[in-house]
């Protein structure tokens, strides 16, 4: 019997067809698992500048803001902020004297602002103006790894320090600010510069962290500068001092018991 040969195209087709699907091919890359590791990566980057801006226990510390228009500087007012964890807040105002008294609750996102002599507390937004530049959220609560997803979008040079540039979308809504834009220093995680924008993506303020030194037993900015980005000239800026941790029971942070603060 007379055996005919395979035509050698034929027989590597029949060879190829019979090799495992993809067996040739490299395997594709995780996406997912690379996006994952990312976002991790970009919600740790948050939460340790969250660290070095503010303890993550109990403490007490003071706040001086002073704003100021075409550089002319309006009244310096003070604040005392008791906070514990990240949902848990009460500034006191302590300057000028007319407002003495006058004292912001903050339980996770529900503010409150009590008046001396009135019995009814007034309901207020972490978005409202408190002075200046500064909005109640700025003061009352800064837990940007809570309130916010973050993604990041690029590395950047400023005067020879890398930085991390992220985007954070508030992950909930009646937080403060919809988007941020924050930068934070690669080598040690220090925040240096924060963009606000609004719902509509219109930039509304830069903030910038400065003058670092010893505060709370650890490297901390000391200063934050508030420039609004929508009426030039104006800005506003808040230095922290007299910081020390304090034991403050939950009952501190309830309505009845603001009276009793000092």
């Amino acid at each position: 019997m007379k055996i005919h040969a395979v035509p050698f195209l034929v027989a590597l087709a029949l060879a190829a067809a019979a090799l495992p699907v993809g067996a040739n091919d490299a395997a594709p890359p995780d996406s997912d698992a690379q996006a994952r590791n990312s976002d991790a990566q970009a919600r740790k980057i948050v939460e340790d500048a969250d660290r070095i801006r503010f303890p993550a226990d109990g403490f007490q510390v003071d706040v001086a803001i002073s704003s100021s228009h075409d550089g002319k500087t309006d009244e310096e007012r003070r604040y005392r902020v008791l906070s514990k964890g990240n949902d848990n807040t009460v500034v006191m105002i302590t300057a000028p004297a007319m407002e003495r008294g006058q004292i912001l609750l903050m339980k996770g996102h529900d503010l409150w602002m009590f008046l001396p002599n009135v019995s009814q507390p007034v309901r207020l937004s972490l978005a409202q103006r408190l002075t200046g530049q500064v909005a109640n959220g700025d003061l009352a609560r800064a837990n940007l790894a809570g309130d916010y997803d973050a993604r990041i979008v690029r590395d950047e040079a400023i005067d020879g320090q890398q930085y991390h540039v992220l985007e954070l979308t508030a992950s909930e809504r009646g937080v403060t600010y919809p988007k941020v834009v924050y930068w934070v220093r690669a080598s040690n995680g220090w925040p240096y510069k924060a963009e606000f924008y609004s719902a509509s993506g219109r930039l509304l303020k830069t903030c910038t962290y400065e003058q670092f030194d010893q505060l709370g037993g650890k490297v901390r900015p000391t200063r934050l500068v508030m420039v609004d980005a929508v009426r030039p000239g104006e800005r506003s800026v808040l230095d922290y001092s007299g910081m020390k941790p304090r034991d403050l029971p939950d009952k501190v942070f309830t309505k009845d018991y603001l009276k009793k603060l000092e």
